[in-house]
């Protein structure tokens, strides 16, 4: 629907939640053509760490209804944001496709090292 009112501005909710990978991506490069060729302002909820780094140009990092960290992908994905905001030991690195942060977990969860 908001594609057919063509808006300037689209608030998007967990757009890729519930879709199969192949479809999540599919959603967010349209997103992407949406802002890259007709300028529309997309603002998305997503709690896929690798999407936003991937697709935002702005990253706001929300920890208890507080922003934590606001900025590029690079600014806000560090390992000691993962670690206080998620509670959750990780590296990041750079992803070799695009250069954008990945955030890797340092051990699988529940697993004695």
């Amino acid at each position: 629907m908001t594609l057919a009112q063509d808006t300037p501005l689209m608030l998007l909710d967990e757009p890729t939640t519930y879709l199969d990978i192949a479809h999540q991506y599919e959603v967010l490069e349209l997103l992407h053509r949406l802002n890259e060729r007709q300028g529309r302002t997309i603002v998305m909820v997503v709690h896929d760490l690798h999407q936003a780094a991937r697709y935002a140009h702005h990253v706001i990092a929300m920890h208890d209804g507080v922003i934590a960290a606001s900025g590029t992908a690079d600014e806000v994905f560090t390992e000691d944001l993962v670690s206080r905001v998620f509670n959750f030991d990780a590296r990041v690195i750079p992803d070799p496709v695009t250069g954008t942060p990945i955030i890797v977990p340092s051990h699988r969860p529940g697993v004695t090292r």
